[in-house]
């Protein structure tokens, strides 16, 4: 997913439950894991190269650590893990091939809405045909060059991530989806969080006190 929708995803799913600053710190170090250093050698943070049982370990690792740093009183921290954790499960819709394997249910001719997505769809997740794009260095690289992008990607194959990613409008009519789905991962996740957390810890968390 591109920057500014990976912003705009963290916005629209948090922005009703956390302070301004808390937000900002989630949508900072949700940006930061696409940093030029996280590019190479870290395909679980993006759901790249088929690395679902690596990207989904790390996702629960975050999710401990929210649980730990609270404990030590480091709200910050915790937001920057939870940031973390959001940028991972946004990147599984935009990265891989869910999007089309839901839409596989509905009549071409009549697709719903992208906001009726199902981000958790169990049937989908645990499917043998569930994959997501490869990188293939260094011509993937070249491909997020605009001027470079059509001259590269005859060059790649079909199942690489120039080729099957969602990451902005211009990968087509799928990509609301992705987002629609991003967007209410995030959420179930931020639910899933709190939901065992006490009140007092939620405060921290989240930047609204009573």
């Amino acid at each position: 997913m591109l920057t500014e929708f990976h912003r705009q995803i963290t916005r629209l799913a948090l922005e009703d439950h956390f302070s301004t600053p808390a937000l900002e710190t989630i949508i900072k170090a949700n940006l930061r894991q696409d940093g030029f250093i996280f590019q190479v050698g870290h395909a679980h943070f993006h759901f790249d190269n088929n690395a679902f049982s690596e990207s989904n370990s790390y996702i629960k690792e975050q999710h401990s650590l929210v649980f730990s740093d609270l404990e030590k009183g480091l709200p910050i921290n915790a937001r920057k893990d939870f940031g973390r954790l959001s940028h991972a499960v946004q990147d599984l819709y935009a990265h891989s091939n869910y999007v089309e394997l839901w839409l596989q249910k509905f009549d071409p001719k009549e697709l719903p809405e992208s906001d009726a997505i199902d981000p958790n769809d169990q049937h989908i997740l645990e499917n043998s045909q569930l994959r997501s794009g490869r990188l293939y260095y260094p011509l993937e690289a070249l491909s997020f060059v605009p001027k470079l992008r059509r001259f590269v990607l005859p060059l790649l194959p079909l199942d690489s991530h120039a080729w099957m990613n969602l990451d902005g409008p211009a990968s087509g009519n799928k990509f609301p989806y992705a987002f629609s789905a991003a967007v209410k991962r995030t959420r179930i996740e931020l639910v899933e969080i709190i939901s065992d957390m006490p009140i007092e810890m939620i405060y921290m968390f989240t930047g609204k006190g009573s």
